[in-house]
């Protein structure tokens, strides 16, 4: 299927229905579909050809969204562009994709012009909102389209999403009609659904641009619509999943606490929530029971990356479950079971498969596998070493009884630290932090240490008006852990810097932290 498929599925179950829904205006799927169609005529009739790259730089917009099954129709292989990226990056990567077209919002404007000149490929910008000089409008744009276009996807190609830019060179994940459709069925078989002829209805606060956005293709292949929030804001994401019936969310686990902390959780109806998303980071196993007692039985958990998209792994609502309806509080920390059409297995450095309860790196066979990366077959050849797909994830997958099967990840690989010669895995201490009262959020790092090799160091974001010291968070970890697994530097920070999906980017926590006069920092 071709991610406009989706759209044109949802359509047949009732063009008139629900599909878009942003700032109290409705669109139905008649209605997106014939922007879409516009878009795609508009793009034909600007030279775009099958198997061409057009980005879009937008915040969440239904008009910018709609743009995505334009490009679908016609032929075209949309890139998302991460407005938080700094703007050399965005401009390596559509130079690397020789993206033709760029759509973008006005709010934008400046990164476009840090980022456009000396890009040859690229002939033709499009702002959505907004008339500037080099741009087409919005209307101007469309009005190059003069005839019907719908075209198949060149070689299967649906998208490319561009990664690893904190090491280098970005790379570019090519995934394909087939690696989305994989990750869709899982979807729809993993995860519990409104019996017809109810149609779901899903709110969009994350990205469109990465998960958020990928989790509407079984929403709209269900007929459903698509509640879409501009910009986060957890007051008016608690009123929007009452006011327009929620049945499906995502959220990082970062926003899930706010959501927790929010005032308004208790007064808020939220007796239409089905299935509560969160992934993307690993999720505090004490707050998550707290979500299933307060949010409610419905939260559900995702695993996968860009390069194996949303589902190597899942687990339900009843999942989080005993079969006598207490919450398996032994599984809150794993990542769920293998999805139904995956294959995950652990292996180590030299290829061979681990039995349960051994740690090493997590690989996956699946047709959600990506193709590759483009045009970069050596890191394509080091990521499919030995036939499986290399996640950089390390785990294990459980023997424990009433725990057989569930897939547990340890940390990234690169996020180990060796301190004193033991290997110590940064979520295990992330969990035991989280677990104290007064901490709302952490990372846990390794620093260059000249007697430990590295020094286990844990960052802290405390909750609002709670206090703590590093000697006492210090003694709590120690107290469940153990010793060796203590952070022998513990700082509080206002605030953790996060990347746009919420996760905490531990990469600019290590560069202030070797910025600060040790002297300063505590022991």
């Amino acid at each position: 299927m071709r991610l406009v498929d989706y759209l044109d599925k949802g359509a047949s179950l009732g063009a008139d229905a629900p599909c878009l829904v942003c700032d109290g205006r409705t669109w139905s799927y008649d209605e997106v579909g014939g922007l879409a169609d516009r878009i795609a005529s508009a793009l034909a009739g600007r030279g775009v050809a099958p198997g061409d790259k057009v980005a879009i730089l937008a915040s969440n917009d239904p008009v910018a969204f709609t743009c995505v099954f334009g490009i679908s129709r016609a032929g075209a292989v949309w890139c998302p562009v991460n407005p938080r990226n700094e703007a050399a990056e965005n401009r390596d990567l559509l130079d690397l994709f020789a993206c033709t077209t760029l759509i973008f919002q006005s709010s934008y404007a400046g990164l476009v012009d840090q980022i456009r000149g000396d890009l040859p490929a690229l002939t033709t910008l499009v702002c959505l909102d907004g008339d500037l000089d080099g741009a087409l409008g919005w209307e101007e744009f469309l009005a190059f389209g003069t005839e019907p276009v719908d075209r198949p996807a060149d070689d299967d190609l649906a998208m490319i999403v561009g990664t690893g830019g904190t090491t280098g060179r970005p790379k570019g994940v090519l995934l394909t009609g087939a690696n989305l459709e994989t990750m869709t069925a899982i979807t729809l078989m993993s995860y519990p659904w409104p019996e017809r002829p109810a149609r779901p209805a899903y709110l969009a606060l994350a990205p469109l641009t990465h998960a958020a956005g990928v989790l509407c293709f079984p929403v709209l292949a269900s007929g459903g619509s698509i509640v879409i929030m501009r910009t986060p804001d957890i007051g008016g994401f608690l009123s929007a999943v009452a006011e327009h019936g929620v049945t499906h969310t995502f959220l990082p686990p970062t926003l899930i606490y706010m959501v927790l902390d929010h005032p308004a959780l208790e007064t808020t109806d939220l007796s239409s929530l089905q299935c509560f998303w969160y992934g993307a980071a690993p999720m505090s196993a004490r707050r998550l029971e707290e979500a299933l007692t307060r949010i409610g039985p419905v939260m559900a958990q995702l695993f996968g990356q860009t390069e194996a998209p949303m589902m190597i792994s899942t687990m339900a609502p009843h999942d989080h479950f005993r079969p006598d309806g207490t919450i398996a509080a032994e599984r809150l920390s794993s990542a769920g079971r293998p999805a139904p059409l995956v294959t995950v297995a652990i292996m180590d450095a030299d290829g061979t498969r681990l039995p349960p309860g051994e740690r090493g790196e997590i690989v996956v066979r699946s047709s959600l596998v990506m193709r590759g990366y483009f045009k970069d077959p050596d890191a394509t050849a080091e990521a499919s070493a030995y036939g499986w797909h290399h996640t950089g994830d390390v785990g294990y997958l459980s023997d424990d009884p009433g725990d057989e099967g569930f897939l547990h990840i340890v940390d990234r690989a690169k996020d180990m630290v060796i301190t004193g010669g033991f290997n110590v895995y940064s979520t295990e201490v992330e969990q035991a932090l989280m677990a104290h009262p007064a901490v709302a959020d952490c990372a846990v790092v390794g620093l260059p240490d000249e007697k430990w090799g590295e020094r286990l160091t844990a960052v802290l974001q405390l909750r609002p008006g709670q206090t703590a010291t590093p000697e006492d968070v210090q003694a709590f970890v120690k107290e469940r852990i153990g010793s060796v697994k203590t952070p022998k530097q513990v700082e509080v920070w206002e605030d953790l810097p996060r990347s746009k999906v919420g996760k905490v980017l531990k990469t600019e926590i290590k560069d202030v932290l070797r910025q600060q006069d040790p002297a300063a920092a505590h022991p």
